[in-house]
């Protein structure tokens, strides 16, 4: 842990400058409280660092949860081990592949039997925050289970008992994309008509106790409780694939589903905050957890510690070193195969930005975070199912 200022406390041993920099911007705002802490997998972000932890009396910084609201992990531990699984894997992710929708603008033909009370659900949110979802995207419930491209994942792994784990990462999609830029855009309209002067123009903010507040978190709360449910569906599509796969039923010994891009009311250091975890998980003492890492290492199943200093916090992932386009140039789709060998998964091109070496190595931000979670299990990959 280091404290970089006042109001930035640091967990990552690798940060770059133009992060820390940023960083440091964001704690600067007046309404920061107590502090901004800053978790192992930290790296440049739009306005704020993704893997930031942002406490804000009074305000919310829509930037700061991000445009994919909502977005974070699931898993299911399953009563099989390796021993007992088929050989062809190749033939479970293409089962996968078929079931649900892979990449950004790819959605469901038509409403699956096992969406229908999850949209119901997101209906009644919906008329109860008297809005309608439909003025972002008019076929938001096509979108509910599908995953999406990017670090976007479904995988299944074994643990250090080779005990098998289905697990994906994915969040609100289309819907909650246009409803957290349209947000941002509000708060940015709202901060130059007040002459507010910001070191960032997506660290505009919306003031509590106005409209624009209250519309923005009323309709973040509905799109994080889209992409909870969105995992849910595409989980319960995965364990349908998974057991014709192995020919039997599968029984979920253990199910965690958690956000990572998301913000709620908490109290810290005695105030009542508005925290915003852009890329950081809840970890008060007991919470389950999820952290993986990049496509062919390992990823983990933690409980969070409850520290304080970290309000609660800690990383959600490996965290990049590569932007995108750097990763492209660095990397090859030969490096990218090496480094997934013994891993089934569709091997292209479009992958290499999401190759391990474009990462932190997960297991430094792991041991940065030991104050911060107690880890469970470590998995590892056996298939890999992503979106181009």
């Amino acid at each position: 842990m280091e404290r970089i200022n006042s109001r930035l406390i640091n967990w990552a041993s690798i940060l770059d400058a133009q992060t820390r920099e940023q960083a440091v911007r964001t704690s600067r705002l007046p309404f920061i409280y107590p502090h901004l802490a800053l978790m192992p997998d930290a790296h440049l972000g739009k306005g704020a660092t993704v893997g930031s932890v942002i406490p804000t009396l009074g305000a919310v910084i829509p930037a700061a949860v991000g445009v994919d609201i909502g977005c974070g992990m699931i898993a299911v531990r399953t009563q099989y081990f390796l021993n007992d699984l088929p050989s062809d894997r190749k033939r479970l992710r293409e089962a996968i592949e078929n079931v649900i929708p892979l990449s950004a603008g790819h959605n469901n033909r038509r409403v699956m039997a096992t969406a229908e009370p999850r949209i119901a659900e997101l209906r009644r949110q919906a008329a109860k925050a008297r809005f309608d979802p439909g003025q972002y995207v008019p076929k938001w419930e096509l979108q509910l289970g599908s995953l999406g491209s990017g670090n976007h994942f479904i995988e299944v792994c074994a643990d250090e008992t080779d005990a098998i784990w289905l697990f994906l990462h994915s969040g609100s999609r289309g819907v909650g994309n246009k409803i957290a830029q349209h947000h941002i855009s509000v708060a940015q309209r709202v901060t130059r008509e007040k002459r507010i002067a910001l070191p960032d123009a997506d660290l505009a903010y919306l003031e509590e106790g106005t409209a624009e507040f209250r519309r923005y978190i009323e309709e973040l709360h509905w799109a994080q409780q889209f992409a909870l449910l969105n995992r849910e569906e595409m989980m319960d599509r995965v364990i349908s694939q998974f057991g014709n796969w192995t020919g039997g039923k599968v029984l979920e010994r253990e199910r965690i589903n958690c956000h990572h891009n998301f913000t709620r009311q908490e109290t810290h250091y005695g105030k009542s905050v508005w925290v915003s975890r852009k890329g950081a998980i809840k970890a008060e003492r007991g919470d389950p957890g999820l952290i993986p890492g990049s496509m062919g290492t390992a990823s983990y199943v933690v409980a969070g510690l409850g520290n304080r200093v970290a309000l609660n916090s800690s990383p959600h992932g490996a965290g990049r070193e590569y932007s995108r386009t750097a990763a492209r140039k660095a990397f090859s789709l030969a490096e990218l195969k090496r480094a997934m060998q013994g891993i089934e998964f569709r091997a292209t091109e479009a992958f290499i930005d999401e190759i391990p070496a474009a990462y932190k190595p997960i297991d430094v931000v792991m041991r940065d975070a030991q104050d911060l979670v107690r880890i469970g299990h470590r998995l590892r990959q056996l298939v890999n199912v992503k979106g181009d």
